[in-house]
């Protein structure tokens, strides 16, 4: 694993760095690209981003007209930067819908998506403005931004809510990079909590769906999947909708093999 940044934006590459890029990835809204290290640190060099707002990335944040089309411009920023494009653009959940508003404007990369989320047609209506009072929104105002210490974020969060399913070494790779040391000795959440509700308020502000096109591979969660794509208009439009057994909105810490093995798929494909 090694550290990286572009500008004011920090990443991680896990994998062999003689290999040529063989995946960006794109993390969910609230976490940070060390999450995935169990999915992502294999036999494939990928770049995981902390994305705008999250873990070690600096830039600043302004919830007022905020879209995810802002992390879709970073994305091609690093691109950019580093001056060679992935063979495989993938992503988790935001991320994944990130990755497809960035899609569109990266030459040939293929396209793997966990859970992402792409809403039904009504969501993106024109004229459609931000909705603080979504229930997810609300739900993380709510969250306790400050712990006394990073042991007591751990046993607040282990087996609830939101990482009821998570393992061990997920939730703990997740808090490395998910909090910030504080002078006090306490900590406080790398992405602060009204920035998290600003992204679910925003989500139907930029519409994924641009980034469909054949030969896109979506795995899709079994239970409370943010993914709406009607499977006659995925198939009709060439994408490949999978439904993984037994999986949450949180699939990729809960299948880190399975994720593993559909980059390889796609990294590998003919």
């Amino acid at each position: 694993m090694r550290r990286r940044h572009f500008g004011d934006i920090a990443a991680i590459e896990f994998g062999p760095p003689s290999r040529t890029l063989d995946v960006l990835f794109l993390h969910a809204n609230g976490f940070n690209a060390l999450t995935y290290r169990q999915a992502l640190d294999a036999d494939l060099r990928v770049l995981a981003l902390d994305l705008r707002g999250h873990g070690r990335t600096t830039l600043p944040t302004h919830a007022e007209g905020h879209a995810w089309q802002v992390y879709a411009d970073d994305v091609l920023a690093v691109l950019a930067s580093l001056g060679e494009a992935p063979t495989v653009l993938a992503g988790h959940s935001m991320g994944g819908a990130t990755v497809l508003l960035a899609a569109p404007r990266v030459t040939a990369a293929r396209v793997v998506l966990f859970d992402p989320v792409v809403a039904a047609d009504a969501f993106y209506a024109p004229g459609r403005t931000p909705s603080p009072d979504q229930p997810l929104a609300q739900a993380a105002l709510r969250r306790k931004p400050r712990f006394a210490s990073r042991a007591a974020a751990a046993a607040a969060y282990r087996g609830r809510g939101a990482f009821r399913t998570w393992p061990d070494a997920v939730l703990e790779d997740y808090l490395q990079d998910g909090l910030r040391d504080l002078p006090d000795g306490g900590v406080e959440l790398a992405c602060a909590p009204a920035w998290e509700a600003a992204n679910f308020a925003a989500f139907a502000m930029s519409d994924p769906r641009v980034g469909l096109r054949a030969g896109v591979r979506v795995l899709r969660a079994e239970l409370g999947s943010t993914c709406a794509l009607d499977p006659a208009a995925a198939a009709a439009a060439g994408v490949r909708l999978e439904s993984v057994p037994g999986t949450t909105h949180f699939l990729p810490m809960e299948r880190p093999d399975t994720v593993q093995a559909a980059l390889r798929e796609a990294v590998f494909a003919c």
